[in-house]
């Protein structure tokens, strides 16, 4: 669960390369506990911005801590306290999953219980296979219990399920939610929008090396106020002008029977619009109702950014 406490705060950090400023002027905060997402497309900087989080990489301007510490001065103490799985990696490809995990385990001070984090990123069964002969998710899940092992305070989860089926994806989501129980607080990067929204209690969209937008999943851009799409059939019979006028009003276009509306307010046009048809004993079954998706506030904020 998410507290008050600040475990990443950034202020005006600036990366260049020669002339290219590839990050410029970041701010941001996140909390203990809770999941990050940090978005944005290729080449916004956010792979330098976590690397500088992470202590990889020297910032050219501003401040940074990081656990109470400035990542580009800590020390094996500090770096014991954070796990990293990164993009890709390639585990120990001869030795089996236990003892991969028992391995790493032995490089931090304090590690996990090495079976436990097996239970937990869902290896339990699989203690005893190579790791070169795991499935993608499975070396995934061991990429996780790597990270996990050394009983970090914060984890940077770069791409998670990338490459993965469906229910694969569904299954690393749940090991990350049970993260958050246990108190780890989650970096996250990821291109899959509906995984930021599912996991995420704040996001930060990035674009052009600066956050344009920052906020919960629901309500960022303004997304819980932004007006509805409203998609119907019209019934056999009827043409737009037979709507009641509170549906005319919000009427942005019509093609071959299929009337689209936007509505900020939408119930004051779909009650007009559902006692209309029932009036007219007709049924509206393909009637669709759809707010913008956090995918399509991240497209509208990323192509906004590129262009400022």
């Amino acid at each position: 669960m998410a507290t008050d406490e600040t475990v990443i705060e950034v202020s005006g950090l600036h990366m260049r390369y020669g002339a290219h400023e590839a990050v410029r002027g970041i701010d941001l905060q996140v909390r203990r506990g809770e999941v990050f997402a940090f978005l944005g497309p290729n080449g916004a900087g956010k792979t330098t911005t976590v690397e500088i989080l992470e202590g990889y990489r020297r910032r050219s301007a501003g401040q940074v801590t990081v656990l109470g510490t400035d990542p580009q001065e800590a020390g094996a103490a500090w770096r014991a306290r954070i796990g990293v799985v990164l993009q890709e990696s390639e585990p120990e490809r001869d030795l089996t999953v236990i003892e991969c995990l028992r391995l790493y385990a032995g490089y931090y001070p304090h590690p996990a219980d090495v079976e436990a984090t097996m239970a937990l990123v869902g290896l339990a069964d699989r203690a005893d296979a190579i790791a070169s002969r795991l499935s993608g998710g499975q070396r995934r899940r061991l990429d996780v219990g790597l990270a996990l092992v050394g009983n970090p305070e914060l984890l940077f989860l770069d791409e998670p399920t990338t490459g993965f089926d469906p229910s694969a994806r569904r299954a690393a989501w749940d090991m990350i939610a049970g993260l958050r129980s246990l108190g780890v607080t989650v970096f996250l990067t990821t291109h899959y929008m509906d995984e930021a929204e599912h996991l995420a209690d704040r996001v930060a969209v990035l674009a052009e090396g600066r956050i344009v937008a920052e906020g919960t999943p629901a309500t960022i851009a303004g997304r819980e106020h932004a007006a509805a799409e409203i998609h119907f059939t019209l019934p056999a019979g009827s043409g737009v002008g037979d709507l009641p006028e509170a549906v005319r009003t919000a009427l942005v276009g019509e093609e071959q029977g299929r009337v689209s509306l936007r509505a900020p307010a939408t119930l004051a046009v779909l009650g007009p619009l559902v006692r209309w048809a029932e009036e007219r004993g007709a049924d509206l079954a393909d009637l669709e109702v759809r707010r913008p998706s956090l995918e399509d506030i991240y497209l509208a904020l990323t192509a906004e950014g590129a262009g400022a």
